[in-house]
């Protein structure tokens, strides 16, 4: 059976979603991918599984690196699995390039299939596939959004919004 429940984060409305046993998606509200709640699926916002990701997620947004514990049950082919393993095991603060995630699991010549399970990941920001980028550094892809992936990298990097604004007015007065 399949519960669901909706929380705010600071980058917007985000859909839990379960098996009652452990989370099985973390979508931000209107991204790629998103499922709809269908009517044969329970809202259940107090299950003790989405007060749990509902605390670690205010952590997170709180730039408490510590990490997530609730589980998990992804659902996805094996090629998949195996990369969104790999995406959990990105430090937080670090980035990897597609080419060097593709090459870290042992498929150099498949980076195209490596972005495509990267943007199919069901669980945003528990298995940060915001981490992933081009291998220009340039950011790339996010069925959330750039400007999503551009926040939670710089919530990561503990570089305070201010401190953005900052910079951009210094570099737009020295133009």
């Amino acid at each position: 059976m399949n519960h669901f429940t909706r929380v705010d984060s600071p980058l917007g409305l985000m859909l839990l979603t379960s098996d009652g046993a452990a989370l099985t998606g973390v979508y931000f509200v209107g991204q790629k991918y998103e499922p709809t709640p269908r009517k044969d699926w329970v809202q259940a916002p107090r299950e003790a599984l989405f007060t749990s990701a509902r605390a670690q997620l205010n952590k997170y947004f709180a730039r408490d690196p510590s990490g997530f514990d609730v589980p998990f049950n992804l659902q996805g082919t094996p090629f998949q699995l195996r990369v969104w393993r790999a995406l959990r095991a990105i430090p937080h603060g670090a980035t990897l390039s597609y080419s060097a995630l593709a090459s870290t699991i042992g498929v150099p010549q498949s980076v195209r299939a490596v972005a495509a399970a990267v943007g199919r990941n069901p669980i945003s920001i528990m298995v940060p596939c915001h981490r992933v980028i081009g291998s220009d550094g340039s950011l790339t892809g996010y069925a959330g959004g750039l400007d999503r992936k551009r926040a939670l990298l710089n919530l990561e990097t503990r570089v305070p919004a201010s401190f953005e604004l900052v910079k951009a007015i210094g570099r737009a007065a020295s133009m």
